[in-house]
């Protein structure tokens, strides 16, 4: 311990001995921690967007789970998801250790960002596993077991999500050492999300529907109220999501937030043009509120390393690529019916390839202590590499892990994954 009674591991020091909080910037800690409970208020969006999306008989079970996976990863996070991917002590590559089983000494030192406490780093990170969870139960719509789903959620936080995001933020992860660049969650939300999405959809099997001969049904919204509400929600929460990504109250923080407001505006636009030319002059309210949510996840994993004015491109791109990969379901015959492989495996990808073309040196200084090679606008040829690298293996995981957990499951009589339909 030092003359001053910090630590710098474990909790910290000893609180009856010492003031921990003189180790922090009070600014930091209330950023981040404002940023927690933004990106908590994207839960009940994605709630009411997917309850919008889907058939009124079904709207309230999707409700329902969105709820419930934010309480089921609540407890794995403490019970042993933080200590898997941000633990103290570690000298694997691949996965953290249960040093923090139960946020053991998990209190005051500081966190993998050194400028707030362990223990509010351990919060804010807990918001993103559960909106990772949260995206993957909308690829169980109208046709999932709700028990099973909470048992598999577990699972899949444990054995695909922790090591990701282990990869990509864990202070020895692979990822994390072979330079791969990702601001707040390309690639361990929203590609791994929707990845994990497609296994799910493709176990599951097509919803029935005996107008639609076997081919995936195409049902109308049942509430544009609703996905234009869950939209805003996710819209405003994605500021914490984004700009809490720093760790700190910096410029760069406020770039981050920048970054994403004018992505997710270019995204809707885009999309909603596109139906505005395939319908023959329609405006659709659905189409602009899904090409916002295109572009805000193509910007994620950039928005803390990009030019401002490369934004645009992080939200025309991905809205376009997104606005097509819509359309595979019907050519592949894979049910998703709220797109969570569309939008946010695909736009993941997007956004993380983007990212090895426009991250800058200078944006990402901006913070006053990050330092990055950047990609290919400083000449740094490899970062594309490296990209792509961390995207093939994040998704080739989660397809690949979460197949096998759901083939398992359902063998289990009482784990059997679908509903019957009569």
């Amino acid at each position: 311990m030092s003359d001053s009674g910090f630590t710098g591991t474990g909790t910290g020091g000893d609180s009856l001995k010492v003031n921990l909080n003189k180790q922090f910037d009070p600014a930091d800690m209330v950023w981040v921690g404002t940023s927690s409970v933004l990106v908590w208020i994207m839960i009940p969006g994605i709630g009411l967007l997917y309850s919008g999306l889907s058939r009124k008989k079904h709207a309230l079970s999707l409700l329902w789970a969105s709820i419930m996976a934010a309480c089921l990863t609540s407890f794995q996070w403490f019970f042993w998801g933080y200590s898997l991917v941000f633990s103290h002590r570690t000298s694997s590559h691949f996965l953290g250790t249960l040093d923090n089983f139960c946020l053991k000494e998990v209190l005051g030192a500081p966190g993998i960002v050194t400028t707030v406490p362990d223990i509010l780093f351990c919060l804010f990170q807990g918001m993103f596993a559960g909106v990772t969870a949260i995206l993957l139960v909308g690829a169980g719509c109208e046709r999932a077991r709700l028990g099973p789903m909470m048992v598999f959620l577990f699972i899949w936080l444990t054995v695909v999500y922790c090591p990701i995001a282990y990869w990509t933020w864990g202070g020895d992860g692979w990822l994390f050492n072979l330079g791969g660049l990702d601001f707040a969650g390309g690639g361990p939300v929203h590609e791994n999300s929707g990845f994990a999405a497609l296994a799910y959809s493709l176990v599951l099997g097509k919803r029935h529907d005996p107008l639609t001969s076997g081919k995936v049904p195409k049902y109308k919204p049942h509430s544009v109220t609703s996905i234009v509400f869950g939209t805003i929600f996710l819209w405003f929460g994605w500021f914490g999501f984004n700009g809490g990504s720093t760790g700190n109250a910096s410029i760069r923080s406020w770039y981050a937030c920048v970054n994403t407001n004018l992505a997710a505006a270019t995204g809707g636009l885009t999309w909603m043009f596109m139906d505005w030319f395939r319908t023959g002059g329609k405006w659709s309210t659905v189409g602009l509120c899904t090409g916002a949510i295109a572009g805000l996840v193509g910007i994620t994993p950039a928005a803390g390393y990009v030019p401002v004015y490369t934004s645009i491109i992080f939200g025309v791109v991905p809205a376009i690529i997104c606005n097509l990969a819509v359309d595979l379901k019907s050519i592949l015959q894979i049910d998703d019916g709220m797109d969570v492989f569309a939008l946010h495996g695909v736009g993941g990808f997007c956004g993380s390839f983007l990212t090895g073309l426009f991250a800058a040196d200078y944006v990402a200084a901006t913070d006053g202590a990050t330092v990055i090679e950047g990609g290919w606008m400083n000449h740094h040829w490899k970062q594309l590499g490296y990209q792509l690298a961390g995207s093939t293996s994040i998704g080739a995981w989660s397809f690949v892990v979460t197949a096998i957990i759901l083939l398992a499951m359902d063998r289990v009589p009482f784990l059997r994954l679908r509903l019957h339909e009569g």
